[in-house]
């Protein structure tokens, strides 16, 4: 079957509304994506409600108080889409998976992923001043007490997948399996060699920096999620390989909607990071779009026996290229 998709945009909270260029183009996709829709928006408003609180839980202040309100500054922060823990549950729950045994390692990811948004944004990484449209994480607090927040919200984060998952609902094994992952995932070989690839290396570098940089988030993140439930291995991977996907997908979407706000050479200036967008420019970067929906797709494809259990992990896909609601509506 094909059908039309349209990768459009929604206007960010912190920017004016402009009308922008529709670019249509016809994509295959697999017939099981074409399942009864599913109500994304609830789904993720529910789960986001529940995480925030578990997060504010997670994380109360202490002294020193100001490394603690640092780190809550950036993990509760507002408009935050929660991703990395919506997927982690979403993933556990198709394999029959508890999500109270979930919730853990779900907070768990969404500080890791908040420490390499503090660390990414310093002034000797990418120097960003604004997140979400509020100051990033230095901006308030200082690149001294940013680094310090950053760092203890990775430890904390393991420590609370080990001092909160109920042993009766997930096996020690499991959960070693779980941390292995994710320490991986932001290590040497994962986010950090994207990282010093985006800041040392050519455009050639393009693919490896968009992989490791937000690939290994999203593949983490479901892959958690399997891990916890029981998944098989070749479950695992259908997972790492949709995660992937679906991680460097959300930037690439995030990098055209960029681009459209201005004229393309200025987005090449402008840009700080390696991106298919500044590299290639817009049209290359909607092939690259297309060709990520369809790979996430096929590997969900492989789950089929599981039925409906699997929609919210396709709903995703196709919300991280048409947009169709915003995270201000969600807080």
């Amino acid at each position: 079957m094909v059908f039309s998709s349209v990768i459009t945009s929604t206007p960010y909270v912190c920017l004016p509304k402009v009308t922008r260029p529709v670019l249509r183009r016809t994509i295959r996709c697999s017939v099981a994506s074409v399942a009864p829709r599913f109500d994304l928006k609830t789904y993720w408003t529910s789960l986001i409600r529940e995480i925030d609180q578990k997060l504010d839980e997670a994380i109360p202040v202490k002294y020193p108080e100001q490394i603690y309100e640092a780190m809550r500054y950036s993990v509760l922060a507002k408009g935050a889409k929660r991703a990395p823990p919506v997927m982690c549950v979403a993933a556990c729950e198709i394999f029959g998976g508890n999500r109270l045994a979930a919730f853990p390692t779900a907070c768990a990811l969404e500080m890791v992923h908040a420490a390499s948004l503090i660390h990414d944004d310093l002034p000797c990484m990418d120097d960003d001043p604004s997140r979400r449209g509020q100051p990033t994480n230095h901006t308030m607090f200082g690149v001294d007490m940013a680094i310090l927040a950053g760092d203890a919200l990775f430890p904390l984060g393991f420590r609370h997948i080990v001092s909160h998952t109920p042993t009766d609902l997930v096996p020690e094994t499991r959960l070693l399996r779980v941390i292995a992952e994710i320490a991986r995932a932001v290590g040497s070989t994962g986010m950090a060699a994207g990282q010093f690839l985006d800041l040392e290396g050519g455009p050639n570098a393009v693919d490896f920096v968009q992989e490791k940089k937000f690939g290994e988030m999203g593949q983490c993140s479901a892959v958690c999620g399997g891990l916890l439930a029981g998944a098989s291995d070749d479950e695992i991977e259908h997972l790492r390989k949709y995660g992937r996907a679906v991680g460097i997908l959300y930037q690439v979407v995030d990098d055209i909607r960029d681009a459209r706000l201005q004229s393309e050479e200025k987005e090449k200036e402008k840009s700080k990071s390696k991106s298919y967008v500044s590299v290639y420019g817009v049209e290359k970067a909607v092939e690259v779009a297309e060709d990520l929906r369809s790979q996430a797709k096929k590997e969900l494809d492989g789950l089929e026996k599981y039925g409906d259990k699997v929609l919210p992990l396709y709903s995703f896909v196709d919300y991280a290229v048409d947009r169709d609601f915003g995270f201000e509506e969600l807080v």
